[in-house]
């Protein structure tokens, strides 16, 4: 394993087992994606979806960043979720539980037309399971228009924090509240859009849906 893979802050929590990590990733939506460009570090946000040992990362084709990563530049990408504050006795006992996975690569531009419409239908199903049966897949022009990179999980660590406050004994006599504040997503009911016609309902895997 690389150096830069082990987790050196709190290694207790460093995760190197491919399950957990999967599970991370097709937890969360995001992927943060950053690289060195011309000295400046840039990040950028994006859909991705993941098909076995590598994810594929939605762009656009005339995007500065997919063009950067296309020509095989050193990429890491990140993945977080967030599941509770953690309120503890003193200020600088405060965290967050949280699971994250950091991915250390070279990304490859997806060029064949039937593998960049598997990322495509890969990306829409980790978002919205069941969607690609039913939406138009994308046409000619709009594939023009879209970049698909796929980086390998080869080289990706997790790291994964978990419970309550690490309060000094100290701390203890304090009559202050401590524990932790847990986060959850909550989806709302769905909004139809103006032009769907009422004859059309709402699809179970929306009205299910869950993460």
């Amino acid at each position: 394993m690389q150096t830069r893979l082990r987790v050196r802050r709190h290694p207790e929590r460093g995760v190197y087992e491919r399950e957990p990590m999967y599970a991370i990733l097709d937890e969360g939506m995001i992927a943060h994606v950053g690289f060195i460009d011309a000295e400046s570090p840039v990040v950028i946000p994006t859909a991705y979806g993941r098909d076995g040992d590598h994810i594929y990362l939605h762009g656009s084709a005339v995007a500065l960043w997919c063009k950067r990563m296309s020509e095989g530049i050193p990429v890491c990408a990140t993945v977080t979720l967030t599941d509770g504050l953690v309120l503890a006795r003193s200020t600088f006992k405060h965290s967050m539980n949280y699971r994250s996975v950091m991915i250390y690569g070279n990304a490859e531009l997806v060029r064949n037309i039937d593998e960049k419409l598997h990322g495509l239908e890969c990306i829409v199903e980790h978002l919205v399971p069941g969607r690609s049966r039913e939406a138009r897949s994308p046409n000619e022009n709009e594939l023009a228009a879209t970049s698909v990179l796929k980086l390998s999980l080869e080289n990706a660590s997790a790291k994964v924090r978990s419970g309550g406050p690490l309060d000094d004994r100290d701390d203890f006599e304090r009559l202050v509240w401590a524990g932790v504040l847990p986060l959850r997503p909550a989806y709302g009911p769905p909004i139809p859009d103006a032009a769907v016609p009422p004859i059309v309902g709402v699809p179970e895997y929306v009205l299910t849906y869950k993460r």
